[in-house]
């Protein structure tokens, strides 16, 4: 039931987060946003996504300690992390604090998409 999949797209970029929300309502997952790592949190106490995108430099919280966060308080969720600079740290930091997969910017949707339907169909296969 691709409808009921949840997405939370987290991106400080207001054009980047929208077209990748439309990007991904158009494929049928339901999406939600956040500007920042912080409201991000807001948005996961609310409502829990299967998978997180988000970028790395964010304001107030960036993409690696909501990283952290989100692998202490919400373990089970996906993330794929997406940043315009990129660098072998940040990827191994990315990593080693549990995101499933790290995308350079500009993201190819063929690639994104195909992680995603790649992330649920594991996702799915786990759970029975």
């Amino acid at each position: 039931m691709e409808s009921l999949r949840k997405v939370l797209v987290v991106d400080d970029e207001e054009n980047a987060r929208l077209a990748l929300s439309r990007l991904l309502s158009q494929e049928g997952y339901q999406v939600g946003s956040a500007s920042n790592g912080l409201e991000a949190l807001a948005c996961l106490k609310q409502d829990r996504p299967h998978l997180v995108i988000t970028d790395i430099n964010m304001p107030d919280m960036d993409g690696m300690e909501f990283l952290r966060e989100l692998a202490k308080s919400f373990p089970s969720i996906q993330v794929i992390m997406i940043t315009a600079y990129g660098g072998v740290e940040s990827y191994l930091e990315a990593m080693n604090l549990g995101a499933y997969e790290y995308l350079n910017k500009p993201v190819r949707l063929d690639e994104l998409k195909s992680l995603i339907n790649k992330i649920f169909t594991l996702d799915a296969r786990a759970k029975g």
